[in-house]
């Protein structure tokens, strides 16, 4: 199951150097000019989880696989993206097909660094960013439209509902007003499923900050994250010229050696994707044996038949139960027999919803 996330933002403001510092590579470009990046550079990156290496021990298992996510590290968007303005009408195509949305902001004073628009103001490039995506959302819902009409007026009454629903975001966007997911009940975000609006997209705030700035911010971050708040969104504070420094240190300790002396407790990239896994939904399940601990990705509230078909569709097809120990319980027991012995392996039916850190054996037959 792939979950792909977009890193987005205007020229020049760190997003190659955050997707290398991800990635743990120098496969996109980071130079000093807008449109650097022409086409999507992409990279999977496991998700941090303490878990995997205990689990390991515990079950004594000859190789780990962690969780992992999918990055797209999308080029700059400028004004007038929507009306094909530099490589917009690519960007807006690249976004589309992401699950989530990474947008970083330039958070730093640089003379050396040139500024698409010649000076630093996050929330500036950030209502670019979002003008540019409602318009093209308005483009979109205005061609929706003009099919459903169609349908509505020849006596298809099962669209009446969407183009309700159309006509009153095409007014709300049409005002100025950005959307998201909170404006809408149960029953219309079941309809906007299938009408891939930009300005939805699940969305964090990336503030790149300078060396000084990692630890408590900055007016420009600070600034970020009030926006942030009141959009019931998330603002990640990170230096990406510092993340991919921390990256390329190969040993253990001395990348832990290095970020002690910077103050840093844990890497901001790590904080980044755990902050993108919440916000894509998305929760932990774990199969360990001598022969590997995996770490396995699912939406919450997933069912475990549903859990298995990402291990193997027949999983699904023919699941007969589910034997499942919870994560503190197989630790605590010090594996799968304890457990089972002290009675905490429990059988689970087609409806037992997998809960995080679950770890599972699935039984079946095709």
């Amino acid at each position: 199951m792939g979950f792909k996330t977009g890193i987005i933002g205007l020229p020049n403001v760190g997003k190659s150097t955050l997707f290398n510092a991800l990635t743990k590579t120098a496969l996109a470009q980071a130079e000093n000019f807008p449109f650097c990046t022409l086409e999507p550079n992409v990279g999977e990156v496991g998700v941090p989880d303490q878990r995997l290496e205990i689990l390991s021990d515990i079950s004594n298992s000859n190789v780990v696989v962690p969780a992992k996510m999918s990055f797209y590290d999308i080029a700059g968007l400028v004004k007038g993206a929507s009306e094909g303005e530099g490589l917009g009408n690519q960007f807006l195509a690249n976004i589309r097909e992401c699950d989530a949305i990474i947008h970083v902001l330039r958070c730093f004073d640089d003379s050396e660094i040139t500024h698409v628009l010649g000076s630093v103001d996050p929330i500036r490039d950030l209502e670019i960013i979002n003008t540019e995506l409602m318009l093209a959302d308005l483009q979109s819902i205005e061609k929706q439209l003009l099919s459903l009409e169609k349908k509505a007026n020849s006596g298809d009454k099962s669209v009446s509902p969407l183009v309700k629903l159309l006509n009153k975001i095409e007014t709300s966007l049409g005002a100025g007003e950005y959307l998201t997911i909170d404006n809408f009940d149960s029953d219309e975000q079941l309809l906007l499923k299938n009408v891939q609006l930009l300005t939805l997209k699940p969305t964090l705030y990336v503030c790149n900050l300078d060396e000084n700035s990692t630890q408590n911010g900055n007016s420009h971050s600070n600034i970020v994250k009030s926006y942030a708040l009141k959009q019931n969104a998330v603002a990640v504070n990170i230096s990406a010229s510092i993340e991919q420094e921390i990256s390329l240190i190969k040993d253990r300790k001395d990348q832990e050696f290095f970020m002690s002396e910077l103050g840093l407790e844990q890497t901001g990239l790590d904080k980044l994707i755990l902050e993108g896994y919440k916000l894509l939904g998305l929760m932990t399940f774990f199969t360990a044996g001598p022969k590997e601990t995996r770490a396995w990705t699912i939406r919450t509230n997933t069912t475990a038949p549903k859990a298995g078909r990402v291990i193997h569709t027949d999983f699904e097809k023919g699941f007969i139960r589910a034997e499942v120990i919870s994560y503190d319980d197989y630790v605590k027991n010090a594996g799968e027999q304890g457990a089972k012995e002290e009675g905490k392996l429990r059988s689970e039916g087609k409806e037992y919803i997998v809960k995080d850190g679950d770890i599972i054996n699935f039984l079946f037959n095709v």
